[in-house]
Parts: structure tokens; C-alpha cells; sequence
């Protein structure tokens, strides 16, 4: 079985970190919005939804890029030589 490759983190981390700020502006702005003296109670529930959220995103895109990371390193010929393409016929 051969095994699926890593993907570049640091490429992760970058195309995150838009993603990133929104959640945590989302979530300053959740804090800052509720009512003194029900800080928590007012932003919790807003909170604890950006951030699942969020990290269903991060997920789904970790788990993208590292199928794209196997399907660049996948060579239908073989040997990525250009043999196998020159002798097939066009259609």
C-alpha cells in the first residue's frame, strides 16, 4: 500500500490565515458585542459557532490539500517519462 504524502504545513498555515482573522474579528466582535455584565452568556454561543466553524474549515482544507499533495505525485504513466504518451493514438 503506498502511503499518501504530507503536505507542505507551512502552505496550510498560509492559506488559512485569512480564514484565521475573520474567525477571531468574528469572535473579538462577539465579545465586544454582548452586555456588560453578561459577557459570557452573551457571547458564548457565537463564539463556540465561528469556532466550530472554523475549525471544520481548517479540516476539510488540511485534509484538500493533502489529497492534492498524493494526486500531484501520481503518474498515470508510470514513469513520467513521455514513452507511454508517445505511442498512443489520438482519437
Amino acid at each position: 500500500m503506498e502511503r499518501l504524502p504530507k503536505m507542505d504545513v507551512a502552505a496550510f498555515v498560509a492559506a488559512m490565515q485569512e480564514e484565521f482573522e475573520k474567525a477571531m474579528r468574528s469572535v473579538g466582535e462577539a465579545v465586544n458585542g454582548a452586555a456588560e455584565g453578561h459577557v459570557i452568556d452573551g457571547s458564548e454561543e457565537r463564539v463556540r459557532d465561528v469556532l466550530g466553524e472554523f475549525r471544520v474549515r481548517a479540516f476539510e482544507r488540511a485534509l484538500q490539500m493533502r489529497v492534492d499533495a498524493a494526486e500531484a505525485a501520481f503518474s498515470p504513466g508510470g514513469g513520467g517519462d513521455g514513452k507511454a504518451v508517445a505511442g498512443q493514438r489520438k482519437l
